[in-house]
């Protein structure tokens, strides 16, 4: 029988993972909030699993080998724990493995440098707060329940139909320039690719930071995705001028190099996108 897989939280990430599985064989079963995307995950292969349908939540809980928590926290916490965790005590659900994705945000500002995962936790946002918190939950519930929990930090995602070259087609790129300004990324395919390393290779309590080999500026990378469509980069503008919304305020509050060096040493995992320029030109070859 096929290995089963219960993705709590379908989105960009969680769908490059059901599909890198499906390929390897599992059944891959995914929740959802609203009834009518039943449908959208059907059409991908997958099994919906509707929150309020509390029988087929137990039934698909119980029955998964391994389950990845997608859905980000709330003022109250993580959802994927508040739900899950009751109904793992109740079926008696033992997984072999369970991912959490959280985010390099707990880190905030380290005016440049390099970050690992043993690095200590500043988050600067309520959102890296948040994060934060899900985390000490998800592993001090792993700890007391003997589940192999694995914690996954990740930096901006991108992949076919959701990166630069899709906000520089449609005239919403902005070069914002911040001298010494760099961020880290991952094409969502390595996230996957990642994510199923850790799998292969479960272990209690891990920490794995999962990005490229090169932290660049977001001028540099909206330049280079301009030049693959042939077009001229949008102007530069200094942050100061930029009058940014106040998510990208915080956004361009930090600045990080994050190490992947662990997962690399620990997973055997190298990205198939080392930098943006592979990633994006293999976008645009693939019609992306």
């Amino acid at each position: 029988m096929a290995r089963r897989l219960l993705i709590f939280g379908y989105g960009f990430s969680g769908a490059a993972f059901a599909r890198r599985m499906s390929r390897q064989g599992w059944s891959v079963a995914a929740t959802h909030r609203r009834a009518e995307d039943a449908g959208r995950l059907a059409a991908d292969g997958v099994v919906p699993v509707w929150l309020q349908d509390r029988a087929a939540l137990a039934r698909e809980t119980a029955a998964a080998e391994a389950v990845l928590v997608t859905a980000p926290p709330d003022a109250e916490g993580c959802p994927g724990l508040r739900t899950l965790v009751p109904v793992m005590a109740r079926t008696g659900a033992f997984p072999d493995w369970l991912g959490y994705l959280s985010t390099t945000g707990v880190y905030g500002d380290r005016q440049g440098g390099w970050v690992f995962e043993t690095s200590r936790i500043a988050a600067q946002s309520m959102e890296g707060a948040r994060r934060a918190a899900a985390e000490r939950d998800w592993l001090q519930v792993g700890a007391g329940m003997g589940l192999t929990v694995a914690i996954f930090r990740l930096p901006g995602i991108y992949g076919p139909g959701r990166s630069t070259l899709d906000r520089v087609r449609e005239g919403r790129a902005r070069r914002i320039s911040s001298p010494g300004q760099v961020f880290s990324r991952i094409h969502v395919e390595d996230l996957a690719k990642g994510l199923a390393a850790s799998l292969a290779r479960p272990r209690a309590g891990a920490i794995y930071n999962l990005c490229d080999d090169e932290p660049a500026p977001n001028s540099q990378v909206i330049a280079h995705a301009a030049a693959l469509l042939s077009q001229a980069p949008p102007p530069e503008i200094p942050l100061a001028e930029a009058r940014l919304p106040p998510q990208a305020q915080r956004f361009y509050a930090e600045t990080k190099r994050v190490s992947n060096a662990r997962a690399k040493a620990e997973l055997g995992w190298r990205p198939l996108y080392p930098t943006y320029r592979e990633g994006l030109g293999a976008i645009l070859q693939a019609g992306g």
